[in-house]
C-alpha cells in the first residue's frame, strides 16, 4: 500500500483509521450452563440416537462424546476368548493387514454418533468434521452463537456440507436442534482409525456402564 507523501505507516492517524476498518473480533459466549456430557445426552435424545453417552474422548485431537452400544454376542465372544479392550493404536492398526484380517477380534460396539460440545462453532466443527466419515455427528453451542451473522454466514452452511446436525442450549441448560444433520450417508469400509475408535468406545462402555463380565 503507497503511503502519502508526508506520512509514515507508522502515523498515528493512519493507524487508527487502519483499526476503524478492521472488523471487531468475535468473542465467545460465556460458559456453558451445565456438564458437557448432560448436554451431549440431552443431543443424542433430540437426534433419537439410542445408546450410552460415553465421557469426553480425545480422538486423534478431537473432542468428542461417542454414543455407543454393545455388541453382546461378540463382547461375550471377546471374554471367552480373553480379548478385551486394546486401545493401542499401532496394535488395532495390524488388524486390517490381510495375513491377520481374519484372526483380528470383532468390533465389540457400534458406534451411534459422536457429539462435540463447545462455545463456539469452530471448535466444534474442527472437532467433528473429520469425524463424519464414520458416524453421524453433531455439535451444541450456545444458543447467544445463533444469534450473530458468523453463525448464520458462516457456521451453517459448513455443517450442512458436511451433514452435521446443530443444536443450541438456552441459559436453562434445555436443548434444542436447529439443523437436522444428513441421515443419508454412505458409511464406508472399516479401517485402522475407525477399529481404534470402536476399541476406545468398548474401553469406555465397560468403564462406564459396568458391563457385566457374566453376559447372559
Amino acid at each position: 500500500m503507497q503511503v502519502p507523501q508526508g506520512r509514515t505507516s507508522s502515523d498515528p492517524q493512519e493507524l487508527a483509521a487502519r483499526r476503524r476498518r478492521r472488523p471487531a473480533p468475535i468473542g465467545a459466549p460465556g460458559p456453558l450452563p451445565t456438564e458437557r456430557i448432560d448436554l451431549a445426552a440431552a443431543a443424542a435424545e433430540q437426534l433419537g440416537w439410542d445408546g450410552v453417552v460415553l465421557p469426553e474422548a480425545n480422538l486423534f485431537g478431537r473432542r468428542v462424546h461417542l454414543i455407543a452400544r454393545l455388541r453382546t454376542d461378540v463382547h461375550a465372544e471377546r471374554i471367552a476368548t480373553g480379548v478385551g479392550p486394546v486401545t493401542d493404536r499401532a496394535t488395532v492398526a495390524t488388524w486390517i493387514w490381510p495375513e491377520l484380517e481374519r484372526t483380528a477380534p470383532a468390533p465389540a460396539v457400534d458406534v451411534v454418533g459422536a457429539v462435540a460440545v463447545a462455545r463456539h462453532w469452530r471448535t466444534a466443527l474442527a472437532w467433528t468434521v473429520p469425524l463424519t466419515r464414520y458416524f453421524p455427528t453433531a455439535v451444541v453451542l450456545p444458543s447467544a452463537t445463533l444469534m450473530t451473522h458468523d453463525y448464520v454466514n458462516n457456521c451453517l452452511p459448513r455443517a450442512r456440507a458436511y451433514g452435521i446436525a446443530v443444536l443450541s442450549v438456552d441459559e436453562s441448560a434445555e436443548v434444542h436442534r436447529d439443523l437436522a444433520g444428513d441421515s443419508g450417508r454412505i458409511v464406508p469400509a472399516s479401517d485402522a482409525n475407525s477399529r481404534w475408535i470402536d476399541e476406545v468406545a468398548y474401553d469406555q462402555l465397560l468403564t462406564t456402564a459396568e458391563v457385566s463380565a457374566c453376559v447372559k
